[in-house]
């Protein structure tokens, strides 16, 4: 026993194994984290301003930046953060403290701007479904080229980045018969966030009568985003009228040279309006200047006539807020002040794109689908060891195909870990799916060696081949009945059509071949 102990672990299919476990739980990396993870720091808040960076987004989840005090208190969870923030008046500045370094964040408002998670204790990436978040699926409304797509998912991101959303996922797809999809994941976000953002194509115009004077994007030199110079408008404030109530915002722009010029020549020509009543000119000029929003106009703004012919690149923007309620008017307001911010900012999409389907899945739900995969998975596998004892009725076969089974779930979490691959619901499939056929290799690589329990070594060998033979024929199927999934449906099936040839192609090349070392050398 002792001979074939030395001769199994000399075996070079077995090292290769144990080194391809290792260096995936290197890639996990099982941790204890404390504190909450930053998931987004949101532009110009407080936060932003004390220095605190937004996380990058191709970042390991344990290496995320985590906060772990606020005004010296410890955060244990996602909970605690939010009631000691809560708990802090307005106008008041406190430390934060990160696994980095502690920041003096001034809180000016009820939110310091971070949106902060439960923290990751591995690299695996959770998808949509275990996380919680939003997924939309949108179609361009015309027939792009590859590099057009490619603008539009850059332009996508810059908008969602810019609205202070990260932890994006975006990504274009096609299905069997050629439409083009493009898919947007987006953790922790709700479908109200992102739904208006991105179907509208955002095309915003500034009209003096017919003429347009400038657009959003290249004509739009700075957006005025910081608490001091974009809200509420003190002039107007909010008012009730009816059963609803009625908030107006602004904030102020600067133009470029050419579009403050081209606002100059619209102008020149305007009469300054008379006031009958007062017998006198009023203080605007005869035309308004028009803001449209993918071609609906949303507001209009008097010209003051001092403007009249003047190059001025310092414009003033308002626009309306509605609500049932005062807060509600201020909410949707400054909802509507950051979104036309956003697409001054980022310009319009090259392309208008149609929602196709929404799915929106709250964090409790991804954590009860995490908890019952978990179930499910260690129940499957329970199954299969009480179905191999009843089968062999041998613990030196059971437990071993046991502990390939285990391999094989711990290298597929290591290479999606090490590639960035987002575990959800469909790869958790693809992952039963591997190990399902991962058995039944097993059991055929068993039955094979077994028969005639003969110790001649040619015919050792040319059983395990012909076990090889039946293995690589059924591997060649599933990958043929996989790719076809990878395309289908919009992309939507890709990640269990991937993880299952991932896994597939683990147990072929690195697990099958190590279980056949220990048949031959254990058993013979």
């Amino acid at each position: 026993m002792n001979y074939k102990i030395k001769k199994l672990i000399a075996n070079w299919r077995i090292i290769l194994l144990v080194v391809f476990i290792l260096v995936s739980l290197v890639a996990i990396h099982p941790t204890l984290s404390k504190g909450v993870a930053i998931r987004s720091v949101v532009t110009n808040s407080s936060a932003s301003i004390a220095g605190i960076p937004q996380p990058k987004p191709n970042i390991q989840p344990v290496a995320r930046e985590r906060v772990i005090a606020v005004a010296n208190k410890q955060v244990e969870d996602v909970e605690d953060y939010y009631n000691y923030i809560n708990s802090i008046g307005i106008n008041r500045t406190i430390q934060i403290t990160t696994t980095k370094m502690a920041y003096r964040v001034a809180k000016t408002g009820d939110d310091i701007g971070l949106r902060v998670f439960e923290a990751p204790s591995t690299n695996i990436r959770k998808g949509l479904d275990l996380q919680g978040g939003t997924r939309v699926l949108l179609q361009p409304e015309a027939k792009l080229s590859q590099y057009d797509i490619g603008v539009l998912i850059d332009n996508m991101k810059e908008r969602l980045n810019v609205y202070g959303l990260s932890d994006i996922v975006i990504r274009d797809a096609n299905d069997l018969v050629g439409n083009q999809y493009i898919v947007v994941e987006i953790a922790g976000a709700t479908e109200e966030e992102i739904k208006d953002l991105l179907a509208r194509q955002g095309k915003f115009e500034a009209k003096i009568g017919n003429k347009t004077v400038f657009r959003g994007g290249a004509d739009i030199v700075y957006v005025a985003r910081s608490a001091n110079e974009a809200g509420i408008d003190t002039a107007t404030g909010c008012y009730p009228q009816g059963p609803q109530w009625y908030c107006r915002f602004r904030f102020s722009i600067t133009l470029s040279q050419e579009a403050a010029q081209q606002q100059a020549d619209a102008t020149k020509g305007l009469s300054v309006v008379f006031d009958p009543a007062s017998g006198r000119s009023a203080d605007y000029l005869s035309e308004k200047l028009e803001i449209y929003l993918d071609d609906v106009k949303v507001d209009e703004l008097n010209i003051g006539s001092d403007l009249k012919g003047q190059a001025v690149t310092q414009i003033q923007i308002t626009g309306p807020g509605v609500g049932a309620s005062q807060q509600d008017a201020i909410s949707n307001s400054l909802q509507n002040m950051k979104r036309l911010q956003t697409i001054l900012i980022t310009g319009s999409l090259p392309v208008k794109l149609n929602i196709v389907k929404t799915d929106a899945i709250s964090p409790v739900l991804g954590r009860e689908f995490v908890k019952n995969a978990i179930i499910m998975s260690l129940l499957a596998i329970l199954s299969v060891a009480v179905v191999i004892g009843l089968r062999y009725r041998k613990m030196l076969i059971a437990i071993p195909i046991l502990i390939t089974m285990l391999s094989e779930v711990i290298i597929l979490l290591g290479v999606a870990a090490f590639i960035g691959w987002n575990i959800d619901l469909a790869a958790i499939a693809g992952i039963l799916v591997a190990i399902g056929t991962g058995v039944d290799d097993q059991i055929v690589i068993t039955d094979e060696t077994l028969k005639g329990q003969t110790a001649n070594v040619y015919n050792w060998k040319e059983k395990v081949k012909r076990a090889f033979i039946i293995i690589m024929l059924a591997y060649a199927t599933v990958v043929v009945a996989m790719i076809p999934l990878i395309f289908a449906g919009a992309g939507l099936l890709k990640g269990f059509a991937i993880t299952t040839i991932i896994g597939v192609t683990i147990g072929v090349f690195i697990t099958r071949p190590a279980y056949s070392a220990f048949v031959e050398i254990m058993l013979k």
